[in-house]
């Protein structure tokens, strides 16, 4: 079973930056930032696809309601192994204090006290052993390539379980010495990385102590096997996986007229505030204005990811056509969320005592560790976030003396620390100035990056006051605008016809009308 650092030789795609570029084209419906009435106007997407029906509902079968099941764990596992380098299988091992571990203890240790009294029986019965050796020949003919014939025909010469049960019957059969050549050959075709194991192996002595293992580290290579599999497949997926994606929502569509209510009313919010905000802003006293509001496709959508920043992912329930992305945005938000809390403390911080502490980087390094530290897991439930604050303030009160009396300055007064303290607290507070300031700026440079072309050739400025966090703010916004730009890719299509309909609708009906009677 060939790895990195192979013992055989097999042949293993790898991605290649023209592989990948083929993930930057843009979207048909999408790509222009003002998009003509006309192009959300054509009958360019299925009829399936549109959020808004005339027809009468149908009646959906359990049949066609788990075919649509199946699809969708289809697409997100292909999503997941293509966009998640780091996926891979583990086994599933249960916890030996559960009922079920201790019940699947008990009935293993029952059946290798039986082998062993079997075979430790005058005379010796070989009959359990024998099928196990017959098991253990057919998992080591699944390891083989295609080409291993050579290996292939000695595995079955040796374990020949025919004459196997041959020599058991004339007492002439050795255990020991087919549990040695299985171990020898599991050492050829293993992965590097269960060397050790091999070893181990043939260090045991009690035969039915090493058949017992021999079955574990079996198990193990055979999960080694399946994640290199799924690693030869990656850059395969990775080439198809828009039009996968796309067909399969297709086909799930096509099974749940209604898979597509989530993402309907996540895009209409947008356009509703989208509107209201355009609105407002053309609003002269005084003047009359007749004409609609125009909007840019392209820009409510935009601004419809941007929420995805702000979304409370335990109680609201994500769009359809970003499910398969919802832990990667959960994890997203966390972290960013924790990015703006530094970033407010770092404000503070600079404010009240930076001139004392000016041309000290080190120190804000410092704090800014030690404010990480301490927020690590504040996006929990039971993560008291105001006496964290509270604590952080302490400590970095504590820091800036510190360094202020290695210079030789004078440290702060209790009123200073005291101050600093409470704006620190007060974070938390709704509305808070310093908070809803740092995360006007996080939003307005994450809207910046969606308007990059993908890949981006270099990142956007940084707003003032994010300079603290300016690495991992980059980190975090390119992993943003990856999971963006490929959604939009799958998805777009759809989204053009939501966006048609919400923001042409008439014209848009108009249109097909007119159409359809000149034909």
């Amino acid at each position: 079973m060939p790895f990195n650092g192979e013992k055989q030789c097999v042949s293993e795609d790898q991605p290649s930056d023209s592989d990948s570029s083929r993930f930057s084209e843009s979207m048909a419906s999408l790509s222009d930032y003002e998009c003509s009435r006309q192009s959300f106007t054509s009958d360019s997407s299925s009829k399936s696809s549109s959020p808004a029906s005339t027809s009468p509902p149908r009646v959906v079968t359990f049949d066609e309601v788990m075919a649509a099941a199946r699809n969708l764990s289809n697409m997100t596992l292909a999503h997941e192994i293509a966009v998640n380098e780091n996926f891979q299988l583990k086994q599933d091992a249960l916890p030996e204090s559960s009922l079920a571990g201790r019940v699947r203890h008990i009935v293993h240790q029952a059946f290798w006290d039986v082998l062993e009294s079997e075979l430790n029986a005058e005379p010796p019965e070989y009959e359990h052993a024998i099928k196990l050796f017959e098991e253990i020949r057919e998992i080591l003919l699944s390891f083989l390539t295609p080409g291993g014939n050579r290996l292939r025909n000695q595995i079955c010469e040796v374990l020949d379980t025919d004459l196997i049960r041959q020599q058991a019957e004339h007492s002439a059969v050795d255990i020991q010495g087919l549990a040695n050549y299985v171990i020898s050959t599991m050492g050829k075709l293993c992965a590097p990385v269960r060397d050790d194991d091999i070893r181990e192996l043939k260090a045991t002595s009690n035969i039915v102590e090493v058949l017992r293992q021999i079955f574990h580290v079996l198990d193990l290579m055979k999960m080694d096997m399946v994640n290199f599999t799924i690693r030869s497949l990656r850059p395969h997926l990775q080439r198809q996986l828009v039009d996968y994606e796309r067909t399969k929502f297709q086909e799930i569509l096509e099974e749940t007229p209604s898979a597509l209510n989530q993402t309907t009313e996540w895009i209409k919010e947008s356009v509703h505030e989208e509107l209201l905000s355009l609105s407002e802003a053309t609003l002269t006293p005084g003047a009359e204005n007749n004409s609609k509001p125009s909007l840019s496709p392209t820009l409510v959508l935009n601004n419809s990811y941007l929420k995805l920043l702000q979304w409370d992912y335990q109680k609201k329930e994500l769009p359809e056509t970003l499910m398969t992305d919802g832990a990667r945005l959960q994890e997203l938000t966390e972290k960013l969320n924790q990015l703006k809390m530094i970033a407010c403390l770092a404000l503070i911080t600079n404010n009240m005592v930076g001139a004392l502490t000016e041309g000290l980087p080190e120190l804000a390094v410092r704090l800014k560790r030690i404010s990480a530290v301490l927020l690590e897991g504040m996006n929990k439930e039971t993560f008291n976030l105001k006496e964290v604050l509270n604590s952080i303030g302490i400590q970095i009160c504590v820091e800036v003396n510190k360094t202020l009396m290695e210079r030789g300055l004078p440290t702060l007064n209790a009123e200073v620390q005291a101050n600093l303290v409470g704006q620190f607290s007060s974070i938390e507070e709704e509305d808070n100035p310093i908070w809803s300031l740092i995360d006007k700026r996080i939003q307005l440079y994450m809207k910046s990056l969606l308007c990059l072309p993908s890949p981006p050739r270099c990142m956007p400025p940084v707003p003032g006051g994010l300079a603290v966090v300016q690495q991992e703010l980059e980190s975090l916004g390119l992993q943003y605008a990856n999971i963006v730009n490929l959604n939009k890719q799958v998805y777009g299509p759809f989204y053009a016809n939501i966006l048609r309909k919400l923001l042409f609708g008439e014209e848009a009906t108009g249109k097909a009308e007119a159409s359809s009677s000149t034909n």
